[in-house]
């Protein structure tokens, strides 16, 4: 195809695309190694909030993908960066204690807080913790959402992931959200400018039409659609947004690049 020409930079998602919850998808880490001696430069992305940078770290390699930390990107990394630059200190982490980890030197606190930063709760989400959060927006707190993704793919099925939940508190408050996760521009600008790649060059591989492929072709850049995961034909047919490619699984990536 030639829109994939020249790629040396791949972006691939995890959740869907390399692993499903506990289990690598068929393939994945010999398309992870097959990439790597093509020389293709990588950047792991995520949208996952319910696990730590470390622990994602120590789950890639469990599965045998071998990877350098600054390789991961990973949206809490990229919320704890914008709270610098935003001059946040204090801020009311609604999230599970493992990804509080990735936010050391931020105080969280439950009032006067300058942002409330939402990422996954699961189950745990009730009235009480929107609640509070809606009334801290409404008393001026920043919100800040790891990622809006509608739905993913747990063990027992499709299940609502952290969007429904922001969206919920930015109805009520009338106020957006500041997402840094994908589809967010600024997810994809800041991981190109660390690549140092032209966007020509880069392609996204996800499993999410709307957050990986449209948020990948809104950036300027090519977009592989894997039918692993949450893909459904269906919701990619309803979306209207068409993928550069579409493949069965991203055991199929290095050679659609000609790697």
């Amino acid at each position: 195809m030639a829109d994939l020409e020249g790629i040396d930079a791949v972006l691939l998602d995890l959740d869907g695309v390399l692993y499903v919850e506990g289990e690598l998808l068929p393939g994945a880490d010999e398309a992870v190694k097959g990439l790597r001696d093509a020389g293709m430069a990588l950047r792991f992305v995520t949208n996952t909030t319910a696990n730590s940078r470390a622990q994602t770290l120590e789950k890639l390699r469990d599965f045998g993908i071998e990877l350098e930390e600054d390789e991961l990107v990973t949206p809490a990394a990229l919320a704890r960066r914008h709270c610098e630059d935003a001059g946040h200190r204090t801020v009311a982490l609604i999230m599970n204690d493992e990804v509080k980890a990735d936010f050391e030197g931020l105080e969280d606190a439950d009032t006067d807080v300058d942002a409330v930063i939402m990422g996954d709760l699961g189950e745990q989400f009730g009235f009480h913790i929107l609640n509070e959060a809606f009334r801290l927006v409404m008393d001026g707190a920043e919100l800040v959402a790891l990622q809006k993704n509608r739905f993913w793919l747990t063990a027992d099925g499709l299940s609502l992931d952290a969007g429904p939940f922001v969206a919920a508190i930015e109805y009520a408050t009338g106020k957006d959200a500041f997402v840094v996760g994908k589809p967010a521009a600024g997810f994809f600008e800041i991981v190109l400018a660390d690549l140092g790649s032209d966007r020509d060059s880069v392609a996204m591989v996800g499993d999410d039409i709307e957050t990986d492929i449209g948020g990948a072709l809104d950036a300027g850049i090519a977009a592989v659609l894997v039918r692993t995961g949450k893909y459904r034909e269906d919701f990619v047919r309803d979306s209207g947004i068409e993928a550069t490619a579409t493949i069965d699984s991203v055991a199929e990536l290095p050679e659609l690049l000609g790697s």
